[in-house]
C-alpha cells in the first residue's frame, strides 16, 4: 500500500520572484499562484509528475522584504501555526533582502516543529529570463516532503541551509547565501532532496512542539540595537545608541576572537547599559569563528560589563533571538540563561 502524498502549503509574501518587469523597473505582480502553477507546468513530464500537491496561500499584503519588521515576523509565524496543523511541510516565498532575518525569527518562534518549514525567493523574477525562481521553489516543495526536516530551513541554488545559520552574501549571484558556521543540511541531488544525517534537529526536538509566539510589538519597532565597533569609537557615541531609553538589548559586533578599544569609558557605557537591565550580546565582526570573550585581555572589559557571548551566532540570528527572549515574560537570569543556551541550533 502506498503512503499518502505529502501535501504541503505555499505561502506567498511577496519579493522579486514575483515581480514583473515595467518600463519603470521591477514592479510587484499580481495574480502569483496561477503564474506560479504555469511555470511548474512547464517542467519535464516525469518532475512535473513527481511534485506534491499544495495549497497556496498569499499574505493579507505583501511583505516588502527591504522594509520587514519584527511584527511581520509574528505576522508570519501566527500564520504557520494557524494553518500547519493541515499540511506535512510549509513552504515560505520571501524576498531575499532579509530572507535570513525572517527564517532567524520563525526558527526561534516555531520552536520544535516536527515538520519541514522551507524558506525560500529568488534573484530574478519568475518570468524572467533565466531566472532562478522556478528552481528555487521546485527545490523547497521537494524538501518541504521529507519528514526528517523538522525545523525552519532556506532553500536556494541547490543547497538546503538552517535558517538560524544563514546569511545574504551576494548581492548578485544566485548562490546568494551562506551558513558561515554550519554545514549544509542537504542538498539537490540529480533532481531528489537529499539530507545529510547528523545535521538536523530532529533528534533535539523530539517532535515535541512548544511554540512560542510572544507579541513583538510590545517593544516597539526597534528594541535591540546593532552596533558595530569602528576604530577611535567614543563613549559618548556608543552612549547614544545604546542608553535609549526604547532599547531594550544590543548586538555589539566587535574585533576578531571577542576583543574591544582598551577605553574604561567605553565599557562603563556598557556597565551603565546592563545596570538598566538591557541584554547585550557580542560576536565578532568575522564572518567565519566564534568569540570567546577574556581570552585576550582586551577582551575583559566585556566581562567586566556583564556582555554575553553569542559564540559563532550569525547578526541575524543574534538580533532575532534578543528581540525574542525580550519579548518574553522572564527575568533578566533567565533571559541570559536562555541566550547563552542553544535553542534551535543557532550556536
Amino acid at each position: 500500500m502506498h503512503a499518502p502524498r505529502s501535501r504541503l502549503l505555499v505561502i506567498y509574501t511577496g519579493g522579486t520572484l514575483g515581480m514583473v518587469e515595467t518600463p519603470q523597473g521591477l514592479s510587484p505582480g499580481g495574480s502569483f499562484e496561477p503564474r506560479l502553477r504555469d511555470a511548474l507546468n512547464t517542467l519535464p513530464p516525469a518532475r512535473r509528475a513527481s511534485l506534491p500537491d499544495f495549497d497556496f496561500m498569499a499574505t493579507p499584503s505583501a511583505i516588502d522584504s527591504s522594509s520587514a519588521t519584527p511584527a511581520d515576523w509574528q505576522a508570519l509565524a501566527a500564520l504557520i501555526d494557524e494553518h500547519q496543523q493541515a499540511y506535512t511541510g510549509i513552504i515560505i516565498l520571501h524576498g531575499t533582502d532579509t530572507l535570513s532575518w525572517t527564517a532567524s525569527s520563525l526558527a526561534f518562534q516555531l520552536q520544535g516543529i516536527d515538520k519541514p518549514v522551507v524558506v525560500t525567493g529568488a534573484m530574478r523574477p519568475l518570468e524572467a529570463e533565466d531566472s532562478d525562481a522556478l528552481a528555487n521553489v521546485e527545490g523547497a516543495l521537494r524538501f518541504a516532503t521529507q519528514p526528517a526536516l523538522q525545523e525552519v530551513a532556506l532553500y536556494f541554488a541547490g543547497r538546503l541551509l538552517r535558517g538560524v545559520r544563514t546569511r545574504k552574501w551576494q548581492t548578485q549571484a544566485e548562490d546568494a547565501f551562506i551558513s558561515p558556521n554550519y554545514p549544509l543540511l542537504g542538498e539537490l541531488v540529480d533532481g531528489a532532496p537529499v539530507l545529510y544525517p547528523g545535521r538536523g534537529l530532529v533528534d533535539r526536538q523530539r517532535g515535541t512542539q512548544r511554540f512560542e509566539l510572544p507579541d513583538y510589538r510590545t517593544l516597539g519597532p526597534s528594541p535591540v540595537a546593532r552596533i558595530s565597533l569602528w576604530p577611535g569609537m567614543t563613549a559618548d557615541q556608543l552612549a547614544k545608541m545604546l542608553l535609549d531609553d526604547a532599547i531594550g538589548g544590543a548586538l555589539l559586533e566587535v574585533w576578531g576572537g571577542g576583543n574591544i578599544a582598551d577605553d574604561p569609558a567605553l565599557i562603563e557605557v556598557l556597565a551603565q547599559a546592563r545596570g538598566e537591565g538591557k541584554l547585550i550580546a557580542a560576536i565578532s565582526q568575522c564572518p567565519q569563528g566564534r568569540i570567546e570573550i577574556g581570552a585576550y585581555a582586551a577582551g575583559q572589559g566585556l566581562m567586566e560589563a556583564e556582555v554575553l557571548s553569542g559564540d559563532d551566532m550569525t547578526p541575524e540570528a543574534t538580533m532575532t533571538k534578543l528581540i525574542h527572549l525580550l519579548a518574553q515574560p522572564l527575568s533578566d537570569a533567565d533571559r541570559r540563561q536562555h541566550f547563552l543556551t542553544s535553542l534551535v541550533g543557532e550556536r
